[in-house]
């Protein structure tokens, strides 16, 4: 466990000092059912390389992406629409264990595939208005163990922590709109990593 994990396994304790609340519930299966749900994961969701707007460019990335939803939903994000996804049956025992975990229900779930350290998220947040205000996003990590951090928008605190294997993490309250949150990159992270946000599109 690294030393970065000041709140281990509390998820009653938020991470974040003000202005959101961020909750690390740490893995919720054993070693040996996590590499089982990596590996269908990896085999069996419609993983597509991501496209983004950056500087009104359209960029293909590295890493991959799915986008899975209830009937109707699609989203939009980075000047991009994603067309949803059926739910695979390993997605759907995931959604209803992590809306036990967080007592939260979910309509849809972004995955993201990285292949390795060298591939990660800049800093950003996830408040498109299709997620209404103050969401709840739960993220659930599969994989190599990444480090993970959220800087406020306007003092630059920062707080970081190891995401690991089948952790969970939920960001809730006004997490979106003070702070933003980035998957660091590192040369020492050979393995891939999956990530599966699951959200509530409202409308």
């Amino acid at each position: 466990m690294s030393t970065e994990n000041l709140f281990e396994f509390d998820p009653t304790i938020n991470i974040l000092p003000k202005d959101g609340e961020v909750n690390y519930y740490g893995p919720l299966f054993d070693p040996s059912t996590a590499i089982a749900y990596f590996e269908e994961l990896h085999r069996s969701v419609p993983w597509k390389n991501d496209q983004v707007l950056i500087n009104g460019k359209l960029v293909v990335t590295a890493r991959k992406v799915a986008w899975i939803a209830d009937s109707g939903f699609s989203y939009s994000y980075s000047g991009t629409t994603k067309t949803a996804s059926e739910w695979t049956p390993e997605l759907i025992q995931l959604k209803i264990k992590v809306e036990e975990a967080t007592k939260t229900s979910y309509n849809s779930c972004l995955l993201n595939l990285y292949h390795h350290g060298l591939e990660g998220m800049a800093w950003h947040s996830d408040d498109e208005a299709s997620l209404g205000s103050n969401a709840t996003i739960a993220s659930l990590s599969f994989g190599a163990t990444r480090k993970f951090a959220f800087r406020h928008k306007v003092t630059k605190e920062t707080r970081t922590l190891m995401l690991e294997p089948s952790s969970l993490l939920v960001m809730r309250g006004e997490t979106q709109r003070h702070w933003l949150h980035s998957l660091f990159t590192s040369k020492l992270v050979t393995g891939a990593r999956i990530n599966l946000t699951f959200r509530t599109i409202v409308g």
